[in-house]
């Protein structure tokens, strides 16, 4: 068998990019194949297509800017997105507002701040409050001071779901810490895949593409083709005309947001509103004319690959056109008395079911008693098939990987062992920089860990999770943020772990509602946190940010975002009665926490009830499991 030898062009890295004061900076350097140096370029066309391959490592990364408008617009995008995120239409501001924003901000200090050094008393510590340009490096540690602000806090669910829905307490300060370590934990173990997730050339993160694209193009010069136009006029031209545009749906004519040519046609007619309606049906001949229709629920296609999205349409099809279609309509599982979709659970005759009827009140523990007067829980047709779809998902994620990824991952753990450096942007930043050493890691694991354990197993036992429950929850999360990892950095889609954990627990540890959110969001999220901060580092690597500047920033950030959402929370549960509750709000209140709700109905199914009732032998839905 012949090997194929591929072999690149050679590449002028210009080590003199704009605004750079580095003396060292007056160099090109040429890397060419034949050279005895660099041989080695991205494997990835887009990456080579899109990410620059120059660094000045002279400029300054984490400077009073940084941390003035990075804590500031991380503390504001979680305060907004919380208080916005219990009302009927959720507002979410992401860092992208954040990473627009900020640039005239920084030129504007930059211009007009003092540039006196200020020292800092009985320290050798010193800085200056205007340390010349507002550079990139600046800007995007901005971006993710903004981006640990943006992602909302999954263990604010818990809490409020304990004081909304179930109307009982929590100690504060154990649901402080509940949102602090199950933001933290994932951190932990992030930096032993750093090897494969962030120095891998493969693992090429698609969703950093566009933030890098969007970087260069407010950030470096570029001369307008004849005819054509650069970067940034084209990314303001965009934004102008969507702002723009923005109007018509969501103020001028709302109604476009979603139309359903079916529903407007036989108006009074139940199936044709199962049929058409893209709300609560199938969306047959349903469209939107308002961007946030299209990426409201999995995320902009334009920074997903092709082949990712093909092989979401195909299922999404066979599910919602073929598979429910069929279920609905043969009246499997009874689903006719019930929605075709709806996340709620219901009681035999198609009322909702009530959860205070299983609980017994003094334990806040399952009731066989109350479950036998009310009967088995049942959901509508969909919400089955998402369940029973999700227990396939992980077992496909395990195997995609061992069959696409197995020999790559082998082929990287003996690079690693070996000390082998891998594209040229890695080579860059072992030149330039010096790594995050791994006992960081192991301290912050060690440290949340055992924090982790002390909220569940302190404060009278509220959340009900045992400390073996947290430790099986992060060993979970261990062993799935590899394999999860690589499909997200690859496919820009990133399967969840929701639903296994559930089931895990629920079967373990039955009857107990808390102890089955608690025990899923320190696994699930613990994973996806994990994720998120190896995708920050691609980005710092593909820009050349200092990895312990990166470090410090997300570390920072995140617990400061975890405190605000956690204050503007409880701040608001404290204060709007009723919150949650649409039975008993006034007319026209906007506090009716959709997402919620969700949170809520999944915590009686897997928590309350649990599994074995649900999926397993005794339940209804024993062949989805």
């Amino acid at each position: 068998m012949v090997k194929e030898e591929v072999r690149f062009p050679c590449l002028i890295f210009d080590r003199n990019p704009t605004n750079s004061s580095s003396k060292a900076a007056n160099e090109a350097k040429i890397w060419c194949p034949d050279s005895s140096e660099e041989v080695d370029d991205c494997p990835i066309e887009e990456v080579r297509l899109t990410v620059p391959v120059t660094d000045d490592p002279a400029l300054l990364a984490l400077t009073f800017r940084t941390w003035f408008l990075g804590l500031v617009s991380c503390a504001l995008l979680a305060f907004s997105n919380q208080f916005f995120g219990y009302r009927q239409n959720p507002l979410y501001i992401s860092s992208l507002s954040v990473q627009i924003v900020v640039l005239p901000l920084g030129k504007l200090m930059a211009a007009f701040l003092p540039r006196k050094v200020v020292r800092v008393r009985g320290t050798r510590w010193s800085f200056s409050l205007n340390p010349g340009p507002f550079n990139l490096k600046e800007h995007v540690l901005i971006t993710i001071f903004a981006n640990t602000g943006s992602n909302s806090v999954y263990a604010v669910g818990i809490i409020t779901i304990v004081k909304a829905f179930y109307h009982r307490e929590i100690h504060p300060l154990a649901a402080m810490l509940l949102t602090q370590t199950t933001q933290l934990m994932g951190y932990g173990w992030a930096g032993l895949f750093r090897k494969f997730l962030v120095d891998s050339p493969y693992m090429w993160w698609p969703a950093n593409l566009v933030q890098v694209s969007l970087f260069r193009a407010l950030h470096e010069k570029e001369k307008r083709p004849k005819g054509g136009t650069t970067r940034l006029q084209f990314f303001l031209t965009v934004l102008i005309t969507s702002f723009a545009y923005y109007i018509v749906p969501n103020y001028l004519f709302p109604t476009i947001s979603t139309i359903s040519l079916v529903c407007l046609v036989w108006k009074n007619s139940v199936t044709a509103q199962q049929i058409g309606s893209g709300v609560y049906g199938l969306g047959v001949g349903s469209f939107g004319l308002d961007w946030a229709t299209v990426a409201g629920f999995l995320g902009t296609p334009l920074s997903t690959p092709a082949f990712a999205i093909m092989n979401i349409m195909a299922g999404f099809f066979l599910i919602v056109y073929v598979i429910v279609p069929i279920a609905y309509w043969t009246d499997a599982y009874g689903a006719k008395r019930f929605p075709i979709i709806s996340s709620h659970v219901f009681m035999a005759n198609g009322s909702r079911y009530d959860v205070n009827q299983v609980l017994d009140p003094a334990t806040f523990q399952f009731s066989q008693a109350g479950y036998d007067g009310a009967g088995q829980i049942n959901l509508s047709i969909f919400f089955a098939f998402t369940y029973g779809l999700s227990f396939a998902t992980l077992a496909a994620t395990l195997s995609h990987v061992a069959l696409f990824h197995g020999r790559s991952i082998w082929e990287q753990t003996k690079a690693t062992v070996r000390a082998q450096a891998g594209d040229v942007h890695t080579r860059m930043m072992k030149r330039n920089y010096a790594a995050v050493p791994q006992w960081w890691f192991q301290v912050m694991l060690v440290l949340v860990l055992g924090l982790s354990i002390f909220t569940c197993e302190g404060f009278g036992r509220q959340l009900q999770l045992p400390y073996w429950g947290v430790l099986l929850a992060a060993g979970l999360a261990f062993f799935f943020t590899l394999p999860i990892g690589i499909i997200t950095a690859t496919t820009n889609q990133q399967p969840g772990l929701n639903v296994v954990t559930e089931l895990i627990i629920g079967y373990l540890y039955p009857g107990r509602p808390l102890a089955n959110v608690a025990f899923k969001t320190y696994g699930y999220i613990s994973m996806s946190q994990a994720i998120m901060f190896l995708q920050d580092f691609k980005l710092g690597h593909y820009m050349k940010i200092p990895p312990r500047s990166m470090f410090i920033v997300q570390l920072v950030g995140t617990v400061l975002a975890s405190s605000v959402y956690f204050g503007t929370s409880w701040w608001l549960l404290e204060t709007v009665d009723h919150i949650c509750d649409p039975t008993k709000l006034p007319e026209g209140s906007p506090w009716t926490c959709p997402g919620d709700d969700v949170f809520f109905n999944a915590s009686i199914i897997w928590g309350v009830v649990g599994p074995l009732r649900m999926f397993g032998r005794l339940g209804l839905y024993s062949k989805m499991n």
